[in-house]
Order: C-alpha cells, then structure tokens, then sequence
C-alpha cells in the first residue's frame, strides 16, 4: 500500500494532466473510450467487441457506443477480420497513435513537474 504523501503526488500529477488536456483543443474522451484506445493502442491485436467488453467487464453495447463515438473522430476504426468475414476487428489509425502520443507527452510533463515539487 502506498503511503499518503505517494498517493497525493500520483493524485497530483493526474489533476496536471487531466487539467493540461481539458485546455487543450481535440477530443474530449470518457474514462470508457480511453480504456478502450488504451487497449487497442498498448496490447497486441486483434480486438473485437466481445474482447473489449470482457476485459472492461462492461456489456457489448457500451463497446459499440464507445467505439461509434472513438469512429466518429477518426481515433479507431471497425475493419472486417480476413479470417471470418463474420467478425470485426477494432484498430488503429495514425490520428488516434497521434492523440495518444500527444497525451504521453502531457502525462510525462506533468510527472516531471510534479517529480521538482516533491
């Protein structure tokens, strides 16, 4: 367990960055649609709907409402698996690997800053 003066600063550097984004001009994504691009960008492929709901242990139709609204803004994207015309994978594309890497940036800054205040 961490100790108070730990979990503050983790708390103070996640107000940095939440605060840092807010400002910012670009998409403005739920803790939902970030799990999600954070699964899609960070673990190895493929991703489905059933994949994502099971690892985030929320239904299927929050999936797809999360993923229609990611769509919408070019952050994913549903692509028919080759294997099984059936079944749809989720990926990637560059403007949402460049949303992620823009808020990497903003996440180290902030651990940065927080890292000379402690």
């Amino acid at each position: 367990m961490q100790n108070k003066s730990t979990s503050q600063a983790a708390l103070a550097m996640f107000k940095q960055a939440l605060s840092e984004l807010v400002q910012r001009q670009g998409p403005d994504l739920s803790s939902r649609q970030m799990a999600i691009m954070l699964i899609v960008y960070l673990e190895e492929p493929p991703h489905t709907v059933r994949g994502l709901a099971a690892q985030l242990k929320i239904s299927k139709p929050a999936v797809t409402r999360a993923l229609d609204t990611l769509g919408k803004m070019d952050l994913l994207k549903r692509k028919p698996d080759e294997a099984d015309r059936r079944s749809i994978n989720v990926v990637r594309t560059v403007k949402g690997s460049v949303y992620l890497s823009e808020i990497a940036d903003v996440i180290e800054q902030a651990a940065w800053n927080n890292l000379g205040q402690s």
